[in-house]
């Protein structure tokens, strides 16, 4: 055997830490609130951009330039 797969093999035969019995608990809730965290922001910016959408075609509405109403009816042809 070569040096570093002994020195694995001696790592591997020690006893494992301790690991705290809520550990899957915890990792579980903290996972829950960052889902909740992206969640709700990515709720806030699509919020943002479609306020930013009608504001702009709102605006756009407003500035547009309309036609002047003509002085004189057409006429129907006759």
């Amino acid at each position: 055997m070569d040096r570093k797969e002994e020195q694995v093999r001696r790592l591997l035969d020690t006893p494992h830490p301790a690991v705290a019995t809520d550990l899957a608990a915890r990792a579980a809730d903290r996972g829950r609130r960052l889902l909740r965290r992206r969640r709700s922001a990515h709720l806030v910016l699509w919020v943002l951009l479609l306020a930013a959408v009608i504001t702009a075609v709102v605006l756009l509405a407003m500035w547009w330039p309309t036609q002047d109403p003509l002085d004189t009816t057409p006429s129907t042809g006759f």
